[in-house]
């Protein structure tokens, strides 16, 4: 009895240390993340901040009638499902381009990767240099007898948008497969080969089952990026950018400055619950399509 006693005493004695080392992180997240949220959860049920009346699902009803936020839904709706399986299938295409060993492999990565070190606001500055109504590709146009088009105040700004998203993420995107790809077992591409398996049939049969997690982490990892595009159209275009580009973040940004809370509030909880849903339905679907794969 003794011998456990101590045993016991000093199992808790060793987890001592790591829950002290884990309790700032803990408590950051409890402060900055937990509470805020149920505040927000609070706020949507209420009146208003101040009265504290509970009104239940009046706010959520208020947000769905509203037609600048079925707009803004429609709009982040339709981006992210443009964006997200063309940042997929491209960074996995150029991944398995470099994956040929072809030339200048190493220029053609960075290349790639460049966005990524470059601030947001510089960003902006080239995209703003190229589609300007004055820049570059006006200029060209112009040169060669055509119209001028305000690319950011025209039907073409939801393509302008798309193109910087991918601009922006696919250099990453494409390391994280170029990783996955030098994990596939190479003996088993070279028996496949001897067996006299095709490229198709390798691709499909073997590569897409080692590469299916990656295209898991890389679709949620382009939805939720695919959210966080209000920094670039912000700046491109200001509080109110063209019909087109006017996503939910316009929408709660617009919210939270004529300090409408339990809209806003309403407005996020919604948005979190679309998302959560996707993101799970994109784990079924990775979870079947793997066993499928496997049999």
């Amino acid at each position: 009895m003794k011998k456990q006693f101590r045993l016991k005493a000093a199992i808790q004695k060793d987890k001592i240390f790591p829950r002290l080392c884990l309790s700032p992180s803990l408590a950051g997240v409890l402060i900055f993340f937990l509470v805020p949220f149920c505040v927000v959860i609070f706020y949507s049920f209420v009146d208003n901040p101040i009265n504290k009346e509970f009104v239940f699902f009046d706010n959520f009803i208020s947000v769905i009638k509203n037609s600048a936020f079925r707009k803004a839904s429609w709009n982040t709706f339709m981006f992210s499902v443009v964006t997200v399986p063309l940042a997929v299938v491209f960074s996995m295409l150029l991944a398995m381009m470099l994956d040929t060993k072809i030339p200048f492999v190493s220029q053609f990565r960075t290349s790639f990767l460049c966005p990524m070190m470059v601030p947001v606001a510089s960003v902006v500055l080239i995209w703003q240099v190229v589609f300007h109504y004055n820049g570059v590709i006006n200029q060209f146009l112009a040169n060669n007898g055509l119209d001028r088009i305000d690319w950011l105040k025209s039907g073409y700004a939801m393509i302008v948008i798309v193109l910087l998203f991918l601009w922006k993420n696919l250099g990453y995107n494409m390391i994280l497969f170029l990783s996955a790809l030098n994990n596939i077992p190479q003996d088993l591409m070279e028996v496949a080969t001897l067996e006299g398996a095709g490229e198709m049939y390798k691709f499909w049969r073997i590569k897409i089952k080692y590469l299916s997690p990656t295209i898991l982490f890389v679709s949620v990892l382009s939805l939720i990026n695919s959210f966080k595009t209000f920094r670039e159209i912000y700046l491109l275009t200001d509080n109110y950018p063209y019909d087109s580009i006017y996503m939910l973040q316009h929408f709660m940004n617009n919210t939270f400055a004529s300090l409408d809370y339990q809209k806003l509030s309403s407005a996020a909880i919604i948005m979190s619950i679309v998302v959560i849903i996707i993101i799970g339905g994109l784990f079924i679907a990775e979870n079947r399509f793997g066993k499928d794969v496997e049999g």
